[in-house]
């Protein structure tokens, strides 16, 4: 069948002006936006080290290792310095097996671990108690002893190896070594040490870290050591403002001959009042008989 053709129909130049405006105003906006939204790539901050600072624009979110158990797997910017610290703490525990006649309480002031970022993927830390005291009430017997003083020092090292500047997953690990550096029978006085592994998954709207940890420590009786395995989850978000809330789950098996699990809840708020400190306060809640009955704080992290 044939077709009749058409007559093209002349549209005049004139008409086609606010269309062509238009279209070259809406590729522009596009653009821009697009230009806006994208992120910008990260430069390379391998350079930057102690004695040279990362620049502050393109230093990383705050991220700190307190007040969970659960440490964070970024570490301090290059050539920068964080306090991670309890303005105060008080633990309580009552129902240990074989201590139901006992009570347990405890006191620390500013407890503080001390970071300083070597390389971007490297920090360095040390963790002390500069004053703790310790009561132990037996009811049954009628006595009470008391220690305080200084506490153990743990060095700390933090390897990120990989998500530190970005990315949906993040790693790190931190060997440490506690120094038998207390007075008056607050420990054990023996060298021990692990390794940590932390990690962070990326959720949209949510913090969620994970650890998992293993410990080398003495036995509570006589002078053979044994491995403590250690895991825990952390989550929270953004509430309002600058205040965050966060739950945790802690799980403590070790190989000890007896030894009893130890488990605990915890729960803690945050407060952000700048980009480089921070608030906090919480309670560690023991779900089994050997864990402390409760240990609650409040503390900060501020970063230099």
């Amino acid at each position: 069948m044939m077709l009749r053709s058409r007559k093209k129909a002349r549209i005049p130049i004139g008409s086609w002006l606010p269309v062509s405006a238009l279209l070259s105003f809406s590729s522009s906006f596009a653009a821009e936006a697009v230009s806006e939204n994208a992120e910008a790539p990260m430069p390379d901050k391998s350079g930057y080290n102690l004695f040279n600072p990362t620049p502050r624009k393109f230093m990383r979110p705050l991220s700190s290792d307190r007040p969970d158990k659960t440490d964070s797997p970024y570490t301090v910017d290059a050539g920068h310095f964080q306090v991670e610290m309890d303005f105060g703490n008080v633990v309580v525990d009552e129902h240990n097996p074989g201590r139901e006649e006992v009570r347990f309480t405890a006191y620390e002031v500013a407890p503080v671990n001390l970071k300083a970022g070597l390389f971007n993927n490297v920090d360095a830390q040390f963790v002390l108690s500069p004053w703790r005291y310790e009561r132990l009430e037996d009811r049954a017997r009628g006595t009470i002893e008391e220690h305080s003083g200084f506490g153990d020092l743990v060095p700390r090292l933090k390897v990120n190896l990989v998500g530190n500047d970005g990315g949906h997953f993040a790693l790190a690990v931190m060997p440490f070594v506690k120094l038998p550096t207390s007075e008056d029978g607050l420990g054990n006085n023996a060298i021990e040490g692990g390794l940590k592994v932390p990690y962070a998954f990326e959720v949209p709207g949510w913090d969620v870290g994970l650890q998992t940890e293993v410990d080398f420590n003495r036995d509570g009786a006589g002078s053979e050591h044994h491995c403590e395995f250690i895991n825990s989850i952390s989550v929270g978000r953004a509430l309002f403002g600058g205040l965050g809330a966060y739950v945790e789950f802690y799980s403590n098996i070790s190989t000890e001959s007896a030894a009893p699990w130890i488990g605990t809840i915890d729960t803690w708020l945050t407060y952000k009042l700048t980009d480089d400190w921070r608030l906090d306060a919480g309670v560690y809640i023991g779900v089994t008989r050997a864990a402390e009955d409760w240990h609650s704080f409040i503390g900060m992290s501020k970063r230099f």
